[in-house]
């Protein structure tokens, strides 16, 4: 009775034993999707690489210059007695913007003046004297040679008025110059010059812009310069990348700076928010052309060395991947992702998470 008790009993958890063992093996065959890619494979994500257009391009430092911009220099020189305007200041054509000392020029327009007054009376009795001459040189008082003379007096008043008159213009004209007016109207720039000092046709004392078109000049390195072109795109960009305005080279210097052996380039640039300002230095970008290459994000590419590396889920046979370590060279940023001018090919799998888990050769299960 006894051992047909425990019979029954082992007989029971035998089959209660097969049946686990059933069980976790049907847990086992539905937990693993792909049964081809073997035990261990990790999930990946991947991105298929794709050929993407990219811009041959070089960055260099340019200055912009306004293309409606006038250096104010004296004509004249002196003290300065003063200054009508400050920087920053709007003004139209033929305002007064400085006056230099012109005490000394109005006594000389002065001394002419009365010079030529003077002049003027004796160019009024030397008419006289011949209106005279010629009445009584008809009535034959008087010799010819008495009339030829009258004429000579009177011919050499008229020269030294004439002379007088063009001096006292000439002068008038140069005391015109102490006063310093704008050229056009525009916008005053620095004035480095003060109430005081002693200036002469060489010293700069201020400028007048007018708001608008800039230029920008960009020197490019003279072994660029048979790929220089009219109209080749130039990017106007700030200190992160960012494109602030599109122009294309507009004039291109026939000549070699010899000090830094470049070739001035010129790219006119709008300026219709005052963004950019008159002598600023700026970053150019000239865009050479386009070319296609592959990119992949940054996050997926690593640096051992100063050598660059990716994964990509390379197929295997049965369906299998396994990822696969690249040595790359990398080309240029484009945002977020990174130029690959050898290493990886369109249409490549490049794995972009997990890569700090891979190692080469390791069964990886692609996911997009």
């Amino acid at each position: 009775m006894t051992n047909s008790v425990l019979q029954s009993v082992g007989q029971a958890a035998l089959a209660g034993s097969v049946a686990l063992i059933v069980g976790l093996s049907g847990c086992s065959t539905k937990a693993s999707p792909n049964p081809q890619a073997g035990p261990g494979a990790m999930p990946v994500k991947v991105m298929e690489a794709k050929a993407m257009p990219v811009n041959d391009t070089s960055d260099y430092v340019a200055t912009l210059k306004s293309r409606d911009s006038a250096m104010i220099m004296p004509q004249v020189e002196g003290q300065i007695t003063n200054i009508f305007v400050h920087s920053g200041d709007r003004v139209s054509a033929g305002a007064p913007l400085m006056e230099i000392d012109p005490l000394k020029q109005e006594a000389t327009v002065k001394s002419l003046e009365s010079g030529r007054s003077a002049q003027r009376a004796t160019l009024a009795l030397a008419k006289q004297q011949y209106e005279r001459a010629q009445g009584l040189a008809s009535a034959g008082v008087v010799s010819k040679q008495d009339l030829d003379r009258a004429k000579s007096t009177l011919d050499a008043a008229q020269a030294q008025m004439d002379s007088l008159d063009a001096q006292v213009r000439e002068q008038e004209v140069q005391l015109h110059y102490y006063k310093v007016t704008a050229p056009r109207t525009g916008i005053v720039g620095d004035i480095p010059v003060r109430v005081g000092d002693r200036v002469n046709t060489q010293t700069q004392l201020t400028t007048v812009d007018q708001p608008g078109t800039l230029e920008a000049y960009v020197y490019v390195p003279i072994e660029r310069s048979a790929q220089l072109k009219m109209n080749i795109p130039v990017q106007i960009v700030d200190s992160t990348g960012k494109v602030l305005v599109d122009s294309r080279i507009s004039f291109i210097s026939p000549q070699v700076d010899n000090t830094t052996q470049t070739v001035l380039v010129k790219a006119r640039i709008a300026n219709g928010n005052d963004a950019l300002r008159q002598s600023q230095f700026i970053r150019a970008r000239v865009i050479w052309g386009t070319h296609h290459s592959p990119e992949v994000p940054i996050l997926a590419v690593s640096r051992l060395a100063g050598q660059y590396f990716a994964f990509v889920a390379e197929p295997q046979s049965g369906g299998q991947y396994l990822a696969k370590q690249r040595p790359l060279t990398i080309g240029q940023t484009v945002g977020n992702n990174l130029e690959v001018l050898d290493g990886i090919k369109p249409a490549d799998k490049v794995i972009v998470s997990g890569t700090q888990f891979l190692m080469d050769g390791m069964a990886v299960i692609p996911q997009s």
